[in-house]
């Protein structure tokens, strides 16, 4: 090869590169352009959407269910005045790079569109606001019930159901149902064997995958509990041999149905009685309210530490979903204990005389469901007290914060009330109730029902029944029945 030759192919690469550099030069500068022109028409256009996620189903089972939009740009922090959710439900809003997060405190009603707009939504770039809007439905609700002897080989079943009551759809069976809780993805079921041993069951929510959780030992569960989130159990555990001096009796014991084959977990406050009478999960907490053969009152963390005293109660009425307030039976009074300063007043007064008072549901909004012993004459003793002739029905009402009175029903004196609990969303009532209670005997479970109990499903709004079904222990109870 020449030199001349390699001299030109020499400086023809070299013209060739210049090209290409100018070429790619140009290329790289059109896409800036470009680039900055998009971003400036972004700006120009405002915050959009790029992705939406929200679980209705969630968000009508349980508190602290999120809706979360993410956009185009970087934001300002929203303000909580900014957001419109329709119909009204509590909430909290976040803002954090591109999404904002409303999350709903409460659990939203069933079978209900909900709206949601955030107006003003503003970039941190600067340039024109937006609006934003979404809409989603919930879905129907689904309920648990209990029927003894309810399953075609004669033992007993747990259904799912609607509230047409229609659409009774078989879950569970099995020779002996003690009690049973659902959390958000499975069934816990207390059982007994055919050896007369204690079981718990796991199930996911159609009844598949059936496990076993690990239990204490041979003995006896009770007051079986789910947390509202978090896939957290509690139950009481005394053993099948108890003497004076040997043996666990009611002793508090958690377990998460995320590890099955975990140890349960024993909740035990250093120096109070171990024996545990009543107890409820803290809404929105790894908490514990326990109320101890003592009598002492003690809110505790979910190891038992940290536990603080809250003074002497003879019952726990309940705690609300969503709420941090504890409606709770002092030997003076009923009292309302804020669970989260200790600070108590007490339960307000209805406006209307309901007698005898036997129950006290709390809700959310600080009203309560209070059933009564319907009395005939009589009017207030000299304590303040009503007095009158017991007429055998009972009433149930709801009595606001400020202690307005409105009859939601009242049950026959041939029907006995069981057990008061409400749906997750405060929107419905559910009255357990023994239909012609002198001859619908009892069976003979350590938690004993009646052969026949019926659940009656009431719209908390104005009392308007909703459907009777064939059962008991609602999954919208958060304790057994008492």
């Amino acid at each position: 090869m020449s030199t001349d030759a390699g001299s030109r192919r020499a400086r023809s690469r070299r013209r060739r590169g210049r090209a290409f550099a100018g070429a790619f030069a140009i290329v790289v500068g059109a896409l800036t352009v470009l680039g900055l022109a998009g971003a400036a028409a972004s700006v120009a256009q405002g915050p959009r959407i790029t992705e939406v996620l929200v679980d209705p189903a969630a968000a009508a089972e349980a508190s602290g269910s999120r809706l979360i939009v993410t956009t185009s740009q970087t934001l300002a922090d929203v303000d909580p005045s900014q957001v419109t959710i329709t119909p009204a439900t509590p909430f909290e809003v976040d803002t954090s790079g591109r999404s904002i997060g409303v999350r709903f405190t409460l659990p939203l009603w069933d079978d209900t569109e909900y709206s949601v707009e955030i107006a003003d939504v503003a970039s941190v770039a600067g340039g024109p606001a937006a609006t934003i809007s979404e809409t989603f439905r919930t879905p129907a609700a689904q309920m648990f019930l209990l029927q003894r002897a309810g399953a075609p080989d004669g033992g007993d079943l747990i259904y799912r159901t609607d509230l047409t009551g229609q659409n009774a759809v078989p879950v569970f069976s099995h020779g002996h149902i003690e009690d049973f809780r659902a959390t958000a993805s499975h069934l816990v079921v207390s059982v007994r064997t055919d050896d007369d041993s204690p079981g718990l069951i796991v199930t996911d929510l159609d009844g598949s995958n059936e496990r076993e959780l690990a239990l204490p030992g041979d003995g006896f569960v009770s007051n079986l509990q789910s947390a509202d989130r978090g896939e957290l159990i509690g139950y009481t555990f005394s053993d099948a041999e108890l003497t004076a001096q040997s043996g666990r009796e009611s002793r508090l014991y958690t377990a998460s149905l995320k590890e099955p084959d975990a140890e349960p977990t024993e909740i035990a406050v250093e120096g109070a009685d171990p024996r545990v009478a009543e107890w409820r999960f803290v809404p929105d907490t790894d908490s514990i309210l326990l109320l101890s053969f003592d009598g002492s009152l003690l809110l505790t963390g979910s190891g038992g530490d940290g536990a603080t005293a809250l003074g002497t109660a003879m019952t726990i009425e309940g705690i609300a979903r969503g709420s941090s307030e504890a409606v709770v039976d002092r030997a003076e009074q009923t009292a309302v204990v804020d669970l989260t300063d200790a600070s108590e007043e007490p339960l307000v007064a209805p406006s209307t005389d309901l007698g005898g008072v036997s129950s006290v549901t709390p809700l959310p909004d600080g009203s309560t469901i209070r059933t009564a012993a319907v009395l005939e004459g009589g009017g207030l003793n000299g304590d303040g007290l009503a007095s009158g002739v017991p007429t055998g029905r009972t009433s149930v009402a709801l009595v606001g914060a400020d202690g307005e009175t409105r009859m939601l029903t009242e049950i026959a004196e041939t029907d006995a009330v069981l057990q008061v609990c409400v749906s997750p969303s405060a929107r419905y009532v559910a009255v357990l109730v023994a239909p012609d209670a002198v001859s619908n005997n009892y069976d003979t479970y350590q938690l004993p029902l009646p052969e026949r109990p019926e659940t009656r499903i009431l719209e908390i709004a104005d009392g308007e029944p909703v459907v009777a079904l064939s059962g008991a222990s609602i999954s919208w109870c958060q304790v057994p029945p008492q």
